[in-house]
């Protein structure tokens, strides 16, 4: 789904994406790529008129994925397979397959050449050279666990992973060196950072909105907890408007757990699915 961010209004839908998980835009090339779960593949879209210009498969049950401007190659996460595809964003071909060594969770990019993956089951950063698709470094998130949302401060080399266990980890993207923690709401799924206002932000599933304010490379804080709603996990951020957005529904009863899904969700209840807004 396209929604126009100044109008609040639905543009169009793409289709052919099954089990749809993340979304890359590469502004320089013009197009825009899916990781398709479903079907383990990558589809590959004009971002002006929206239009389908291919698909290419990747490794198994893709999850979130990454641009990188150095390279000009797009990484999918591969959450079934425990590694990365690397795709010529251009000529839309998968170019190689990084072994990861555990279940990606989210990447950032810094613009020079390396990606960032946060490994779930590892409780680890997975450092990539997005050129040679070499393993570069592994660093820990102690003491943080089960990371999933990943953000960049690329001017002062910042990386704020999220973590299960309600903490935020703050750690120096060429050292490794993790500089702080802080407390985040329970349920966390996705992490975001404003360049500009300085403002990392952690969206929790429990309802809350948690928005840290960089003071200074190594001085951080909790500057707000804005409530939300229930199960506002995934994020998308606006650096031109400084706004927050976040989508989530009413559900149903969850159903028997199960061991391949010991914490099963309820059923989203047919038309209350949200956008939801937030700024200053």
């Amino acid at each position: 789904m396209v929604i126009d961010v100044d109008r609040y209004k639905l543009v169009a839908e793409i289709p052919n994406t099954p089990g749809v998980h993340g979304v890359a835009i590469a502004h320089d090339l013009g197009r825009g790529f899916t990781t398709n779960g479903g079907d383990s593949s990558a589809s590959i879209f004009d971002i002006k008129t929206l239009g389908m210009i291919g698909q290419v498969a990747t490794g198994s049950r893709p999850d979130a994925i990454a641009y990188d401007s150095a390279s000009r190659r797009v990484f999918t996460m591969n959450a079934g397979s425990h590694d990365a595809t690397a795709i010529d964003a251009a000529l839309g071909r998968v170019v190689g397959t990084v072994p990861l060594g555990g279940r990606p969770e989210f990447a950032v990019t810094d613009g020079r050449g390396r990606l960032f993956v946060n490994l779930e089951d590892s409780s680890a950063v997975q450092v990539v050279d997005t050129r040679t698709l070499a393993p570069v470094a592994r660093w820990p998130l102690s003491p943080g666990t089960e990371p999933s949302g990943l953000a960049i401060d690329r001017e002062r080399h910042r990386l704020f992973a999220v973590c299960a266990d309600s903490l935020m980890i703050v750690m120096d993207s060429e050292s490794g060196r993790v500089i702080t923690s802080l407390p985040i709401g329970r349920g966390v799924d996705a992490a975001g950072f404003d360049p500009l206002t300085r403002r990392a932000y952690s969206s929790n599933g429990a309802g809350s909105l948690t928005v840290v304010q960089e003071v200074g490379p190594d001085s951080l804080r909790v500057l707000e907890n804005v409530p939300t709603q229930p199960g506002a996990r995934t994020m998308a951020l606006d650096e031109r408007s400084h706004r927050v957005f976040l989508v989530s529904a009413n559900f149903g009863p969850p159903p028997a757990p199960t061991p391949e899904h010991p914490h099963p969700r309820g059923p989203i209840l047919p038309g209350s699915f949200v956008l939801l807004v937030y700024g200053e």
